[in-house]
């Protein structure tokens, strides 16, 4: 029977146990959902995912919504699926529950007899949820049988419901990524590339609506999900056409941000990159984004660049990415300008 008597403040110290005795659940579990408290409790070990090759959870750097931290889902072994913990929390707001985020934070130690006890001391980071615009994302990392496989990756915001703003640490962020052999799970399929030795290959995502709004610092705004409606409709004419279509994710020794590509061409070997706008910045980011994939991807000889917008943006952005040697496919109308590339 949950008492409450423990106050969740960012910071506190604590233990799974205490926090179990004093709001229900369980406390072995990387997520715990507390029925009775309407709660789920988030526990994050990023050392633990090091010691298996992968780099995912901490807080990543700010973006235009504000502070973000990974959290890979539950499941040690095989794909991960939205049961139990991962349930509870990609359905937090449907079900009105709190989330709560702590960090492990080194071991507890008795007081008495000084050595150490079972289980590891929990650093309360805050109260939590899911982004409202990409809530979750799919990446491929090894289990703790080093089996790749493809694992939940959650994206946490600060709740702007919470009494207290979250508290973190430079301990807290990414780490950098550790160089490590990845295997291709796709490599008996037959016209499908082979990873390099910093990328694997994963199956492009798909939004399940055109726009969400999104809670963040300084107000609520709509955003649009142009690119992803741009990048889901090129892909089903790929399809159509009987193209086999990946990307890439991209993990660089020494970097903490994990690279992810949009659509890569497997039949017509084609890396693309797409902006849900024509201005020059988005272009010219394109342009530096393919540049910088094509260094790490292990992609046959003979790979093309293309970058895939919305509309024409015009005289001399065309005439830039066709002096770098960059194809260009443009949304008209139900078709795409440009497909199939010549």
């Amino acid at each position: 029977m949950a008492n409450h008597d423990l106050e969740l403040v960012p910071g506190l110290l604590t233990t799974r146990a205490d926090v179990a005795a004093a709001y229900g659940g369980a406390w072995y579990g990387g997520i715990e959902p507390a029925v009775e408290s309407k709660m789920v409790f988030v526990y994050s070990d990023p050392k633990v995912g090091e010691l298996h090759g992968y780099t995912f959870d901490g807080q990543a750097e700010d973006d235009d919504r504000g502070p973000l931290y990974l959290y890979t889902g539950e499941g040690p072994f095989g794909d991960q699926e939205f049961t139990d913990g991962n349930k509870a929390l990609r359905d937090h707001r449907e079900d009105v529950r709190t989330v709560h985020l702590f960090v492990a934070d080194g071991n507890v130690i008795d007081p008495v007899t000084g050595k150490k006890k079972k289980g590891k001391r929990q650093r309360y980071i805050g109260q939590m949820v899911l982004d409202t615009v990409e809530p979750f994302e799919r990446r491929r990392a090894p289990g703790r049988d080093d089996v790749e496989r493809s694992v939940i990756v959650f994206h946490l915001r600060p709740d702007p419901q919470a009494e207290f703003p979250p508290k973190f640490t430079l301990a807290d962020a990414i780490p950098p990524a550790t160089e490590h052999a990845v295997v291709d799970l796709d490599a008996d399929v037959e016209d499908v590339v082979p990873a390099g030795p910093s990328s694997s290959q994963v199956e492009t995502e798909e939004h399940a609506t055109d726009e969400a709004v999104a809670n963040i610092p300084g107000g609520q705004r709509t955003i649009q999900r142009r690119e992803g409606r741009l990048t889901k409709a090129y892909k089903a004419q790929l399809v159509a056409a009987g193209h086999t279509v990946k990307r890439f994710q991209i993990s660089v020794e020494g970097v903490a941000t994990t690279l992810k590509t949009d659509l890569y061409d497997v039949t017509d070997n084609v890396l693309y990159e797409a902006k849900g706008t024509v201005r020059r910045d988005d272009v010219r980011m394109a342009i530096g984004q393919l540049f910088d994939y094509r260094r790490h991807i292990d992609a046959p000889e003979g790979l093309r660049l293309a970058v895939l917008l919305p509309g024409d943006p015009g005289k001399d952005l065309r005439a830039l990415l066709a002096d770098l040697g960059i194809a260009l496919v443009v949304r008209d109308g139900a078709g795409f300008d440009g497909f199939p590339l010549a």
